[in-house]
């Protein structure tokens, strides 16, 4: 059984997919885009380029993502996505990249469990945790 998050940018996919390239060094698998899709009598004019359906892999870690219903207004809420980097160093650098334009939630320190670690959401509304693997 595997399990991964699938997350709808409501019309910011593609913008959402280039930032988290640059922030994360994510590589893009498989993209597909409405126009491509069997009906096109569902989808309208304005949304055929948008992005049906696509994967982007971060480290081991894959992650599915759409444009959805294109309405213009992602939420993103009760979940974090989880970045674990091998030390304080790329911590700082992770989490300065991925809030970038977003809300630093609880800034990077140290802490009792870790020697990094902070929550962040990006851009686009989602959720980040970034922690170093282990005590340092």
């Amino acid at each position: 059984m595997k399990v991964q998050p699938y997350l709808f940018f409501d019309g910011k996919c593609e913008e959402a997919l280039e930032f988290y390239k640059r922030a994360l060094g994510a590589k893009v698998t498989a993209l597909m885009r409405f126009s491509e899709g069997p009906d096109q009598a569902m989808v309208k004019p304005e949304n055929k380029n948008k992005v049906m359906h696509s994967e982007f892999q971060v480290g081991e870690a894959v992650i599915m993502a759409s444009d959805g219903y294109c309405n213009g207004a992602p939420s993103f809420q009760g979940f974090s996505l989880t970045i674990t980097v091998p030390n304080d160093a790329e911590a700082k650098r992770v989490f300065d990249t991925i809030s970038a334009g977003g809300e630093v939630k609880m800034p990077l320190e140290k802490t009792f469990f870790a020697s990094s670690f902070g929550m962040a959401e990006d851009k686009y509304g989602v959720g980040w945790m970034v922690i170093t693997d282990g005590p340092q």
